[in-house]
């Protein structure tokens, strides 16, 4: 078995290298018909950058995008600085140097990878998996045994900070930054699922198709490893057929099918302020743009953000949204679940979450007053600060860098859940409305527990578990996601997820002293 998984390793790590050297590779040559389909659908006026991209870019043929992209933003910057310094606003185009040369690499890209998408497919996706899956199925043999094994886990490359969690740490940071910030890098990526992406949508891929269908397509391969570790634990197995269920169906599926339908792209799961856009400018006016389904989508997002969710919360606690709905939550549960010993449980840290999580849903809410204000008014600043800027700072700083770079790219070295237990401003709002006003809490007996630590080492939210075990108090707390991990690897059963009303389980530390009373009552009267 240790043979398949070894060769399970270097089978995934030849589908990973390829993936990684595919921005550096491709040949692309624009020619001037897609030249001016890019002009035409973009409505550039720029001369000057006309005139520059037919004299240095079209005609020309180009080895891998590192040689295309400069120039296309050479001639970019050049004609937007000459068209400020004389003025002439209306011909400057706002369109980002990289977002362009992604525009145009897409129409102009040729040679083996175009010609060979299938197999390009295989060579990476294709062999990700498998050697994915040769790592993860042998552990049905290993494991042998009913129960849930831990063993080894700090002594192995890929969980203890090893040369394996380094490297995913590099890729998953590297992927994120080409996503956000160089998508002209993804080019090639595009090419590899665009026939997925017109059979859904009819559109050709872009760079967050491969997001999307990446997302999918790692949880459900880590979902399989979830299934086989916890497989004798009914709550797990379902939680993660739950989380599978609306990333693939809600987040990837349905909004690509109803852009087919000539609808707007929607993820009905994704809640305010998680979805920090949703009342930003461009997309209300895209709603109410859009007819019926624009207003029902309005009016679903604030149900949903106003009254579903405190009442989901009221009667499951967060972990309603957070482990069986999120997306974010589901990656961290599937793909990061290998890392949750890594969440920090110091003190200081806890006070960095307490402050920061809900320092950035004050920063949600605050940029929301000010877009909602703006959009009614008509006016783009809020007491001299430009919403706009604000806006771009949000996208920049937690959109961009917090919750991509750093949320998930960092899983291998922090823990599964930064994002979610430093970042989130959903998780923040759920978290308020549970810790003062649910029905959710975690009961434990302390009088079983034999303090072997499981609960606290494998607590993503960074939770002492058992410390609250060992006195036998109910875990009531803002940060707690409901995973059910703590109960699921604790020897004896003393901690338990429940929901009905608040009578908790029975505390023997009360019985005990109830009983001592009872006691000395009886002594007295004799």
């Amino acid at each position: 078995m240790q043979v398949i998984k070894k060769i399970g390793l270097v089978v995934f790590l030849v589908g990973l290298t390829i993936f990684t050297m595919l921005p550096f590779m491709g040949e692309f040559a624009v020619s001037q018909t897609v030249f001016n389909k890019v002009v035409r659908d973009k409505g550039i006026k720029s001369e000057i950058f006309i005139g520059e991209m037919e004299e240095n870019v079209v005609g020309k043929e180009f080895y891998g995008m590192l040689e295309l992209s400069p120039k296309i933003a050479q001639a970019l910057e050049k004609a937007n600085k000459q068209h400020r310094a004389n003025k002439e606003y209306k011909k400057v185009i706002y369109t980002a140097p990289h977002d362009m040369a992604a525009l145009i690499g897409k129409e102009s890209g040729n040679g083996f990878i175009v010609a060979n998408k299938g197999l390009m497919w295989f060579l990476t996706f294709g062999l990700g998996i498998i050697g994915a899956l040769m790592f993860i199925v042998p552990n049905v043999v290993l494991l042998g045994k009913k129960g849930i094994k831990n063993n080894g886990i700090y002594h192995e490359n890929a969980t203890n900070r090893g040369w394996i969690a380094w490297l995913v740490f590099v890729f998953l940071v590297l992927f994120y930054l080409v996503l956000y910030f160089r998508s002209e890098y993804a080019v090639n990526w595009t090419y590899l699922v665009d026939p997925i992406s017109k059979f859904l949508s009819g559109n050709p891929a872009g760079h967050w198709f491969v997001y999307g269908f990446m997302y999918c397509t790692v949880m459900t391969v880590m979902a399989v490893r979830m299934y086989i570790k916890y497989r004798h634990n009914a709550y797990q197995t379902l939680r993660t057929t739950s989380v599978l269920f609306f990333q693939i169906v809600f987040a990837f599926l349905i909004p690509e099918i109803m852009v087919r339908l000539q609808m707007p792209y929607y993820d009905f799961k994704n809640a305010f302020p998680l979805d920090y856009d949703f009342f930003f400018q461009w997309n209300l006016k895209s709603l109410l743009g859009s007819g019926a389904i624009g207003l029902f989508i309005l009016v679903w997002g604030i149900v949903l953000t106003l009254i579903i969710v405190p009442v989901m919360v009221y009667f499951y606690g967060k972990r309603w949204y957070c482990s069986w709905v999120c997306g974010c939550g589901g990656l961290a549960e599937t793909l990061g679940d290998p890392y949750r010993q890594h969440s920090s449980k110091s003190l200081f840290s806890w006070k960095v979450e307490r402050w920061l999580v809900h320092g950035v849903l004050v920063f949600a809410v605050g940029m929301t007053l000010m877009t909602l204000y703006s959009f009614f008014t008509e006016s783009g600043t809020v007491l001299g600060i430009r919403t706009q800027s604000v806006q771009n700072a949000y996208s920049l700083l937690i959109g961009a860098f917090f919750a991509g770079v750093i949320g998930t790219g960092f899983y291998p070295i922090f823990g599964n859940r930064v994002w979610c237990r430093f970042g989130c401003p959903l998780a923040a709002y759920l978290g308020i409305v549970q810790r003062f006003k649910s029905r959710f809490r975690i009961t434990t007996n302390g009088g079983q527990c034999i303090s072997c630590g499981n609960c606290s080492t494998y607590c993503e939210q960074g939770i002492d578990v058992r410390a609250y075990a060992q006195k036998g108090e109910n875990i009531i707390r803002s940060s707690c996601v409901g995973c059910g991990i703590c109960s699921a690897v604790c020897p004896r059963g003393v901690l338990k997820l429940e929901n009905g009303p608040l009578k908790g389980r029975i505390n023997p530390t009360e019985v005990l002293l109830g009983n001592d009373v009872d006691l000395m009552n009886l002594v007295n009267k004799k």
